[in-house]
């Protein structure tokens, strides 16, 4: 791991940012990326799952990672200064960033691999992911999803749950720049991936829950609860059920879901 914190761009302690690539490194393993492939990535953000692929496909291999918001999107590391470091580092010379790209707008090069790793929520509406995994299915051979999974088991991950359906009303109803625009589920990808052309071959769930995402998550829906005052009583009285089932100390985060297609 210590090779991947050194291609980072890190402001203070590393703790969060090493429990981090832990379980972007479990995500890898389920990929089953190998060296030598080339690989696109969308929805690459700060190159937390990037540095990770990067190191699995070697010195002969590549990674395309695109992601549509724009360099100065992000704080306090903008993403702009997170992809500059990892390109300046030792693993950048197997790496290409395309920011404030759409790949609906990138010709049709052929990868071995294509990656949505925790970005599928920021698409706005189905038909909007559907386009994308549309384009990659003549791009790639195979596609790897991994996003939170809905059907949480533990009773510690049920706030960020909570948290989930909460950003998600807000975002129906209040325009916002958030990472939580649309939320997909297990059920609506494989409804998507089949209009698309892909054939999921297998879906596995990768532990999460020690990540610090559920409180986060949790922390920013207590942020904005004053904001559903603009919103219909009948969504209100739902908001308010949703957030009594919120906390944020000890908020543990939902496991994440993988899935895999060709």
């Amino acid at each position: 791991m210590e090779h991947l914190i050194e291609s980072m761009k890190i402001i203070g302690d590393d703790t969060i940012q090493r429990t981090q690539l832990k379980h972007r490194m479990s995500l890898v393993d389920s990929f089953a990326i190998q060296k030598g492939m080339s690989v696109i990535e969308i929805g690459c953000g700060q190159g937390d799952t990037t540095v990770v692929l990067a190191d699995a496909v070697g010195e002969t291999g590549r990674v395309l990672a695109v992601d549509i918001a724009s360099a100065d999107y992000g704080a306090p590391i903008t993403l702009g200064e997170a992809t500059a470091a990892i390109s300046a580092s030792k693993l950048g010379k197997q790496v290409e960033f395309l920011l404030e790209t759409d790949l609906l707008e990138l010709p049709e090069t052929k990868f071995d691999a294509a990656i949505l790793s925790h970005s599928s929520w920021y698409f706005r509406n189905p038909d909007q992911l559907l386009a994308y995994l549309t384009k990659l299915r003549s791009m790639a051979d195979r596609l790897y999803l991994a996003e939170w999974d809905l059907a949480f088991s533990r009773i510690s991950q049920r706030s960020h749950f909570a948290a989930t359906a909460i950003l998600a009303l807000y975002s129906e109803f209040i325009e916002n720049e958030g990472n939580i625009q649309y939320v997909f589920d297990l059920a609506q990808f494989q409804n998507l991936l089949e209009k698309a052309g892909w054939t999921i071959q297998q879906t596995e769930i990768v532990d999460a829950y020690y990540l610090q995402d559920g409180s986060w998550e949790a922390a920013y829906a207590k942020s904005i609860r004053q904001e559903f005052a603009q919103t219909p009583p009948r969504i209100q009285t739902l908001v308010n059920s949703l957030y009594s089932l919120l906390v944020v100390e000890g908020a543990d985060s939902l496991d994440s879901l993988v899935i895999s297609a060709d």
